[in-house]
């Protein structure tokens, strides 16, 4: 009925589909699709072509690329359906319309499943045993007026291996259940059910209490699907895969049979009226139930992994944009026992000084030894920042610092950061490039110095899932969350900006239009040649095309260039613009650069013309009057109370200071200096009703909170950040 070609996706439905969906004009959505399609990156797009999509930020434009892929994806499985089906010559024109019209991937599978490949059935067996013309008219329902034997009798077979009227019967009815539960409408029905009014279930598997201990509240849980947090439903999810609990959806079964009686069972005149009510059941606890509770269980799944993802990558963004400490001398720590100390000096741009090993720590002890050797790099190189990792020994090694801070009166700050992902990357390929002479564990060292010097620049050398962002971060979908987190870490590169001439090639990697390759090639060229002295000179990088640098021009920055423009987010394309602007107030163009008061005697509305719009003049002179400003707060640091160093130093109604680790839908976690997060569970969080945690809290933060209770069993440490307490400094 067809030459074979089926081409399914309808761009203008899909631009209406996403703009109904995002609370947009169509219009914004097909500029947007126009601008991506021709190689657009979604921070230039967001940037630098306002007028286009009439603002769209970051976010809506991942929303239209990611819905574009997911449409084109849906219209690909509708060809290859359509196709398939009509190569069984089974395609109708009104399957044609339903399968084109679908709207939904497991709508889509269900309408296809009556046609899909089988595997041996029941009721493929059946039909090999010439049971399908039997079963067509227990499907009709239409009164014979004869013994139920002579209708069964004719399908007996021996050959057939059907040796009785009951075989016969029997498989008829799986043929029967089959075709009920390939229903299209019903398993829609079913699975809106099961989503709305059933409930997510978890049991203890037989004989794993011990094992299970930590699933303790899942042993024997259950609450509404609608309901069930993303956390918990995650934390079931691991318990099963763990083989320790088992998962289920519930239904109220005899609700769900009444209606399914009621869809399939029609003539109580007919012959067979009562082998069908029996094979409603048999339908739906063999078929449907089990379709059903994976179709669930999977929707569940990826609505948990989506919110989870979300929380992740709003975590790896704070981690990503906390504050600089800045182009200090800086010492790195990477604590130990057995091992000792790692020590590691970087100058104010992290390159390498020095380093050695400190043994303050047990089993050797030799703070006398320690003591000198940190003190003297202190000294020799003007050190004003330590940076302590944060794993094994770190509470001790912070212990024997502060205490030889104090002892020798020295004006130097130090600070517990994040070793998460350190030792990955002393043993990556960027590592051995950087440092090839380098102990890995040296490297270790170096990585936490700069860390505290820009997270970000230090970060990028690091996979994202290797930072530990979250509780469940391997439990979810790991495409997705490398794709979401990998946007997280371009948008955070781009929103702070590049120094061309200091970047190293991961962090280039992430400017918009460059990627890994040219990264290398702009790294490879800058050696060869001594730094760029102009935006302008970045074109002479080898495969370095207009397009790439079109798109990654504005996020590149040269300090101390001829041309200032070139160190703010003012995009080359729009220089002719400061220009005119200048021209104007009677100033040269390098007056305007940073001079507030004379950027406030502009009106951006007589700078419009053209492709040039008035959010763009706009985003021109907020430049201008604070060029390359970055959007990353103060650096500050949490000042950990004396004395209180273990579990053991809390107590009940102690005010602490305290560093924000972690951000969940149920909380957020404090670092206080006890070697044990602390947890400030929502309901703690503010005097008010907090709905989302994310809104008050976020990764990095110095905040005070009050110890409500100490669980020395199980490490646990309940935190409030109630009564008047204020996120410190």
């Amino acid at each position: 009925m067809d030459d074979g070609s089926f081409d399914c996706f309808n761009l203008e439905k899909s631009i209406a589909a996403i703009a109904a969906t995002l609370k947009v004009a169509p219009g914004q959505v097909r500029a947007a699709a126009e601008l991506l399609a021709a190689g657009g990156t979604i921070p230039f797009i967001a940037r630098y072509r306002k007028e286009a999509t009439r603002g769209l930020d970051e976010q809506a434009l991942r929303a239209i690329d990611e819905s574009l892929a997911k449409a084109r994806e849906l219209a690909d499985r509708k060809a290859t359906i359509l196709k398939t089906i009509d190569g069984q010559g089974q395609l109708t024109d009104a399957l044609r319309r339903q399968i084109e019209d679908c709207g939904d991937k497991r709508e889509l599978e269900d309408l296809y499943l009556p046609f899909k490949p089988k595997r041996r059935t029941r009721a493929t067996i059946a039909r090999e045993r010439g049971l399908e013309p039997l079963a067509e008219i227990l499907l009709r329902q239409e009164p014979l007026g004869r013994p139920r034997s002579e209708i069964l009798r004719p399908y007996v077979s021996a050959e057939r291996e059907v040796p009785d009227e009951a075989a016969a019967l029997a498989g008829a009815c799986d043929i029967v259940a089959e075709r009920w539960s390939e229903d299209a409408p019903t398993r829609g029905w079913l699975a809106g059910q099961a989503a709305q009014s059933g409930a997510v279930c978890s049991k203890l598997r037989r004989g794993k209490q011990e094992e299970a201990a930590k699933f303790e509240m899942y042993f024997d849980h259950q609450e509404p699907c609608r309901r069930v947090p993303s956390h918990r439903f995650l934390a079931m999810q691991r318990g099963e895969a763990e083989q320790l609990l088992r998962v289920s959806i519930a239904l109220d079964d005899e609700e769900v049979l009444r209606n399914l009686r009621q869809r399939f069972v029609r003539n109580p005149q007919f012959e067979f009226h009562g082998d069908l009510l029996a094979t409603v059941e048999d339908c739906y606890r063999r078929l449907l139930l089990p379709a059903t509770e994976t179709a669930v269980l999977q929707d569940l799944k990826e609505n948990a992994d989506a919110e989870a993802i979300a929380v992740f990558a709003r975590n790896l963004r704070e981690l990503l944009l906390a504050p600089p400490a800045g182009p200090q001398v800086t010492i790195g720590i990477d604590p130990g026992f057995r091992t000792g100390c790692k020590v590691a000096v970087v100058d104010g741009t992290g390159k390498h000084l020095a380093h050695t090993t400190i043994y303050p720590t047990p089993p050797r002890n030799d703070v006398e030894q320690a003591e000198q050797a940190l003190a003297g790099l202190i000294e020799e190189h003007g050190a004003r920042l330590i940076a302590i990792g944060n794993g094994t020994a770190s509470r001790e090694t912070d212990a024997f610092v502060a205490a030889m801070l104090r002892q020798r009166r020295l004006e130097v700050t130090k600070v517990v950061v994040s070793e998460s992902g350190a030792s990955i990357y002393s043993a990556s390929e960027t590592a051995a490039r950087e440092h090839p002479d380098l102990d890995l564990t040296v490297r270790g060292a170096l990585s936490i110095a700069r860390r505290l010097q820009d997270p970000l620049a230090e970060l990028v050398k690091i996979d994202p899932k290797a930072i530990g962002v979250g509780q469940y971060q391997h439990d979810v979908n790991q495409s997705q969350l490398r794709k979401t987190l990998d946007w997280e870490v371009e948008s955070c590169v781009n929103s702070v900006g590049v120094d061309v001439n200091m970047a190293s090639a991961s962090l280039l990697a992430y400017v918009a239009g460059i990627g890994p390759k040219l990264a290398e090639r702009i790294v490879a060229y800058r050696d060869a040649n001594g730094r760029f002295e102009s935006r302008e000179a970045i074109r002479k990088v080898p495969k370095l095309g207009p397009k790439a640098f079109e798109q990654a021009a504005g996020f590149l920055r040269i300090r101390d260039g001829a041309q200032p423009l070139d160190n703010s987010a003012v995009h080359p394309e729009s220089y002719h613009v400061v220009e005119k602007m200048a021209a104007r107030l009677g100033v040269a163009a390098r007056q305007l650069v940073g001079n507030a008061a004379l950027a406030a005697r502009l009106r951006a509305e007589d700078f419009v013309e053209g492709a040039v719009g008035l959010p763009t003049v706009r985003d021109i002179l907020a430049e201008l009057a604070k060029p390359g400003r970055d959007p990353r707060s103060e650096f500050k640091v949490a000042r950990f109370a004396e004395g209180v160093e273990e579990l053991e130093d809390l107590r009940e109604g102690m005010i602490l200071e305290g560093v924000v680790t972690n951000v969940t839908r149920f909380g957020a976690f404090v670092d206080i200096g006890v070697h044990q997060d602390g947890l400030v569970h929502i309901s703690q969080l503010a005097n008010k009703y907090v709905q989302d945690p994310s809104e008050v809290v976020s990764v990095g933060d110095v905040v005070k909170v009050k110890v409500l209770e100490v669980d020395l069993d199980r490490r646990r440490v309940a935190l409030s950040r109630k009564q008047g307490l204020a996120p410190s400094g």
